[in-house]
């Protein structure tokens, strides 16, 4: 069985979570997500907990049993409370700004980056002297949050002799020793 999938999901206070024809609509302060189930999954919704049930015990079933279970645990979470991932720029040269929703980055080419970020994510890049760049990136959706990072980040991945390149804060890049000269 699945053990993800069995625990009920816990609504809080101001979060309102509806199912109708398979679409599962989750409202709260920090916004509005939507969620596409599939008819044969069950999404139960009673005084301020959200089960979902499936019908059989089929492989398929039971991998969308937790699958849904996760997305929607996400949904709730998103909207009560947000994500919020901290990407740091580490490099000489290296700056990111920001105005309003186009994040503008030099990573060392030949020319800065633009990015136009989705309007769900909230973005600030903070410069501090003798600190290295931070992107703050907000949102309630989990999912589309990721991805963004994702982006982010592919524009130029740590490389493991220096270090350099775009990385979460806190993350451990695996270092490898140089090149050793001949004696």
């Amino acid at each position: 069985m699945s053990r993800i999938g069995k625990q009920p999901i816990s609504v809080p206070a101001g979060v309102t979570v509806t199912v109708k024809d398979n679409l599962v609509t989750v409202k709260g302060p920090k916004g509005e997500l939507v969620q596409q189930v599939n008819p044969e999954m069950n999404v139960e919704v009673s005084e301020g907990q959200v089960e979902v049930k499936r019908p059989s015990d089929s492989k398929e079933h039971r991998s969308q049993h937790g699958l849904y279970r996760s997305l929607i645990n996400n949904m709730v979470e998103g909207v009560s409370q947000g994500f919020v991932k901290k990407m740091e720029l580490v490099g000489v040269g290296y700056r990111a700004t920001n105005q309003g929703q186009l994040l503008e980055l030099t990573l060392g080419y030949s020319h800065p980056i633009h990015l136009e970020l989705p309007t769900e994510i909230k973005v600030e890049a903070v410069t501090d002297r003798k600190s290295n760049p931070i992107i703050t990136l907000e949102s309630a959706d989990k999912q589309l949050l990721g991805q963004v990072c994702a982006k982010i980040r592919s524009l130029r991945k740590p490389e493991p002799y220096k270090g350099k390149g775009i990385k979460f804060v806190g993350e451990q890049i695996r270092r490898k020793a140089g090149k050793s000269a001949k004696v």
